[in-house]
């Protein structure tokens, strides 16, 4: 009896030590994260730019601290997504202030040097004081980095600039965010900071539901 005991225990103890390592080794992906708490479900999703990726896109306002706040790290994530993501920003514009800073992003993506000074720009807002809203010290600020002016200005009222500032405001009113930063994924999800509660666990919702979105994807 005692021997019989004895191997019992040994495998009971065993059997917990395998579930143990199999629930250790489970990845971050497979956490519970439950709609309505830590993300939004879109119905009906809004159609993404590219079909064959898995889209992110980040809502945000370069006089928004969260969003300052998010950007490093965000930044390191998004340089380590795989090669089936797709991630772009969208400045959302509640408001006219807030267009401006709009404007201001559109206006460098078209003259293709948005990447080198986004944070730089983030920098200056919040460290420096610099009133994005002020086209004259934004000008002079671009032009101390090497951009243009006169093209910078050119570009500022464009035509090009202000379609992509109509369809970030109809983004931005489809995806019913209320505030920023957010996260939306494939079109359908959505993670705004207030779910996400603090920029890791903001960053691992989304890992979370780019796995879905390509399971959903390898369905179709």
């Amino acid at each position: 009896m005692p021997q019989r005991s004895s191997l019992a225990r040994r495998s009971f103890v065993g059997a917990c030590l395998a579930l143990c390592l199999a629930v250790a080794g489970a990845p971050a992906a497979a956490q519970q994260f439950a709609a309505g708490a830590d993300y939004t479900v879109l119905d009906p999703a809004i159609p993404t730019d590219n079909a064959g990726k898995v889209e992110v896109v980040e809502f945000f306002w370069y006089g928004c601290p969260h969003c300052y706040d998010l950007e490093p790290r965000l930044e390191r994530w998004v340089e380590k997504l795989p090669k089936d993501v797709e991630f772009r920003r969208v400045p959302a514009p509640f408001n006219k202030q807030w267009a401006v800073a709009g404007r201001v992003y559109y206006t460098m993506e078209s003259l293709g040097v948005v990447e080198k000074h986004h944070t730089a720009l983030f920098d200056a807002i919040h460290k420096d004081g610099l009133r994005i809203t002020n086209e004259r010290a934004m000008t002079d600020w671009i032009g101390r980095r090497g951009v243009d002016a006169q093209k910078y200005s050119a570009a500022y009222r464009s035509f090009a600039v202000e379609s992509k500032l109509k369809r970030a405001a109809q983004l931005t009113q489809a995806s019913r965010i209320d505030g920023v930063p957010a996260l939306m994924v494939n079109g359908k999800y959505v993670v705004s900071a207030q779910q996400g509660q603090t920029r890791e666990r903001m960053l691992a919702i989304a890992d979370h539901l780019i796995a879905r979105s390509r399971q959903e994807m390898a369905k179709k």
